[in-house]
């Protein structure tokens, strides 16, 4: 028996039904081309909401967190000479101050994977400019170091980072509490903290982000100024901002700064989980869709194989009178399932890029979006072929074992 001849026989079949052929493939077609639009779209808009949230959230906040009250305490002049207990446990009053901040800074210069550190104090203020009020936050820090964790440079409408640097009583301010107040770059903004403590600061630069929340409440100032306001002295630090190389793996690095520090670390997931789940639920949808589709054309493979199986049943008798064994028939049809896989697998990838291309040219021009998010990555092109073939051998077979044990007497007989 010649070498190939099995590969012959297959195509022969394929040829004899082609407008089958085309359908079956273009099923496969259909199903990769949407696998990879549909992944490449949700991945795309994933990958937007996390530049948005890690835009505004660093990967790890180092803080002071409240303490309940313990019997430790008692303990200390008690002993154990008797049991001690707290029937109503409150908070232990704390200032929420970092001791030596710069220490823990030092301290955590020496982790490879830190890529940038930030201190920070904030305080609840009110603004206002004549009769007009707005609550907010001002945000203590230095500039520079967060432009650098936030990039606050690109968010910039009017000034410039390095301006509120330069001026020690200047502040940026959001787009949006901008438009409420009505002021602009030079002019005047008084804030009031809710201790009474007021400072009229000059606007440097206007921010926006296209988050309202953000823009309508957020400012900028130089550190001693939050530290006045709360009628702090200067080494008062309430926060320290920090990113890592793998913002995948800060749950990892939480943990040992947390463990070597003794103060609680926070994780940009657990600071947006409502995001995240929304980002699962998407990822589950879209794979949910893609997995049907793909099974959908595993059926019209499969009924497209048993229908040659039927027409050619004599055929087959003949085969295995002439010798062929089983597993040879068998090779004969799965090879017929893998042509129309690959054909199908490679129009689905070309489509699927095509589609993907066009829809990432579709205009929003909502807030950030300027145009729809798609992220053209290769596992997704990888993922879409080898699922084609995978459905496209399993479609395939069912009707080849099942070719496989015809009985060629009873065939030929009948």
């Amino acid at each position: 028996m010649r070498k190939g001849i099995n590969t012959e026989i297959a195509l022969t079949y394929l040829k004899a039904r082609p407008k089958q052929t085309i359908v079956a493939a273009l099923g496969v077609t259909f199903g990769i081309s949407m696998y990879i639009f549909m992944n490449s779209l949700i991945t795309g808009t994933n990958n937007w909401s996390e530049k948005i949230m890690l835009n505004s959230t660093p990967h790890l906040r180092l803080y002071k967190d409240n303490i309940m009250s313990t019997n430790d305490m008692l303990n200390k002049y008690v002993g154990n000479q008797s049991i001690n207990l707290i029937s109503n446990p409150q908070l232990v009053y704390s200032d929420n101050r970092i001791n030596n901040p710069d220490g823990v800074i030092r301290q955590l210069q020496q982790w490879p994977e830190i890529t940038a550190m930030s201190k920070q104090v904030s305080a609840n203020v009110i603004y206002a400019n004549g009769n007009a009020q707005e609550n907010g936050n001002a945000y203590g820090v230095n500039i520079l170091e967060q432009g650098k964790m936030f990039d606050i440079t690109s968010t910039m409408v009017s000034g410039t980072v390095k301006e509120l640097q330069d001026n020690p009583q200047g502040i940026i301010i959001g787009a949006g509490l901008s438009d409420k107040l009505n002021l602009n770059k030079g002019d005047y903004l008084m804030l009031t903290a809710s201790n009474g403590v007021s400072k009229r600061l000059q606007i440097t630069g206007v921010f926006k982000t296209t988050v309202k929340g953000i823009d309508e409440t957020k400012t900028y100032v130089n550190l001693p100024i939050a530290q006045q306001l709360l009628q702090k002295d200067r080494s008062y630090i309430t926060d320290i901002y920090i990113n890592i190389k793998d913002h995948n793996k800060s749950a990892i690095s939480a943990s040992s700064i947390q463990a070597q520090t003794g103060y609680t670390v926070d994780t940009w997931q657990s600071s947006n989980q409502q995001s995240l789940a929304g980002k699962m639920i998407r990822d589950v949808i879209a794979n949910s869709v893609v997995i049907t589709i793909l099974i959908v054309a595993g059926f019209g493979i499969y009924n497209i194989l048993n229908m040659v199986i039927y027409e050619k049943i004599k055929e087959i008798a003949i085969l295995k009178a002439t010798g062929f064994q089983g597993a040879q028939v068998t090779g004969i049809f799965i090879r017929q399932a893998l042509f129309i896989g690959v054909i199908g697998s490679i129009t689905g990838l070309f489509f699927g890029w095509l589609i993907s291309l066009g829809v990432s040219h579709i205009y929003i021009g909502l807030g950030s979006v300027t145009y729809l998010p798609v992220a053209f990555e290769l596992k997704h092109y990888v993922q879409g072929a080898l699922f084609g073939m995978i459905t496209a051998f399993m479609a395939g077979y069912i009707p080849a074992a099942k070719a496989s044990k015809v009985d060629p007497v009873q065939i030929i007989r009948g």
